[in-house]
């Protein structure tokens, strides 16, 4: 997941985009107000005359300049807060303003990567990758109900798949819109084919659209990626990067999770994975085919335990909609 230059430039670039509308909206509200309130740009005129008298002073060594300009400054500073006060401005709406006040639309802060660079890399990752046209596919505005069953009722549940998805959907409308407030993680489980891996691309989706990084990985690629890195296969400078994301983004999906090789590293990390992310108080996603007793059989105790406490268990039933969609379309 991690950028390569060119892609890295472009992230910089949307920076540098933002800091110019930034500048070019200071500068259409500033003309606003000087239209509105003449008197606050003779006032701002009078500040800058000032400003170079005040340092033409000082260049010539005379005592006080600075302190002089200090005071006539404040002076003049509330004069202009009052006109703007009085014609419904606030404080500050001459001012600079930025998408992300933490780094000042810079990407960096304080010396780091700021948690913009990180939402600004995921949506660029996912605009050029495969991922993003699925999730144009597969998203809550292209959910069809009429795959699921409308008329057999399900014996749990005494309602019919339809009626019973209709509930689950609105359940992860409402997760995606209040995450993380609402609630950070799901866990949906059910046979092949149920619309498990639809919900959770619904959800990264409408993640996405706000802003929010969202790593959505298979459970293959997740333990892959981890085994790079823990047995040092990857010597790439950005391999410690990639896996501090999996650890730090907002919303980590981990797809059919159980159709990986098992042994005991993948039980470890899965544990430390899930873990990690619940101690960080960061969401996770994660979809499968097993029971909650197979995945205690197939990872550990520990492992079911932590995902059964904090997770929000999503169970899906019925017929295996894909197969639906196939036989309609005539490719069987």
């Amino acid at each position: 997941m991690a950028l390569n230059n060119s892609q890295y430039n472009e992230v910089m670039r949307g920076y540098e985009r933002q800091q110019l509308e930034n500048r070019h909206s200071q500068q259409r509200r500033v003309e606003e107000v000087y239209r509105r309130l003449p008197q606050v740009k003779e006032l701002d005129d009078e500040i800058r005359t000032w400003g170079a008298a005040s340092a033409r002073q000082a260049l010539g060594g005379e005592e006080g300049a600075g302190l002089r300009f200090k005071e006539k400054l404040r002076d003049l500073r509330e004069q202009k807060l009052l006109l703007l006060a009085s014609a419904g401005y606030p404080a500050d709406y001459m001012e600079l303003r930025y998408n992300c006040p933490d780094c000042r639309d810079t990407g960096y802060a304080q010396g780091h990567r700021c948690h913009c660079f990180e939402q600004a890399r995921i949506r660029l990752l996912y605009t050029q990758s495969n991922v993003s046209q699925m999730l144009q596919k597969e998203n809550f505005d292209t959910l069809s109900f009429a795959w699921y069953d409308d008329v057999a009722r399900l014996g749990q549940l005494g309602m019919t798949q339809a009626g019973y998805m209709q509930m689950v959907v609105q359940n992860c409308r409402e997760f995606a819109a209040g995450f993380p407030e609402k609630g950070r993680n799901i866990l949906f489980t059910g046979s092949t084919g149920v619309g498990k891996t639809f919900l959770t691309n619904c959800i990264a989706k409408a993640l996405i659209d706000r802003y929010i990084s969202v790593i959505c990985l298979t459970s293959q690629d997740l333990f892959e990626l981890l085994s790079r890195y823990r047995f040092g296969r990857d010597q790439q400078e950005d391999a410690g990067e990639a896996f501090g994301h999996i650890l730090d983004c907002e919303m980590l999906i981990i797809d059919d999770l159980g159709t990986e090789v098992n042994n005991t590293f993948v039980s470890s990390q899965l544990f430390y994975c899930v873990n990690e992310r619940i101690n960080r108080e960061k969401g996770t996603i994660i979809s499968t085919n097993l029971s909650m007793g197979m995945l205690r059989d197939m990872y550990s105790d520990r492992v079911a335990s932590r995902i059964m406490s904090h997770y929000a268990t999503i169970p899906l039933y019925g017929e295996d909609i894909r197969m639906k969609k196939k036989n309609f379309r005539g490719l069987t």
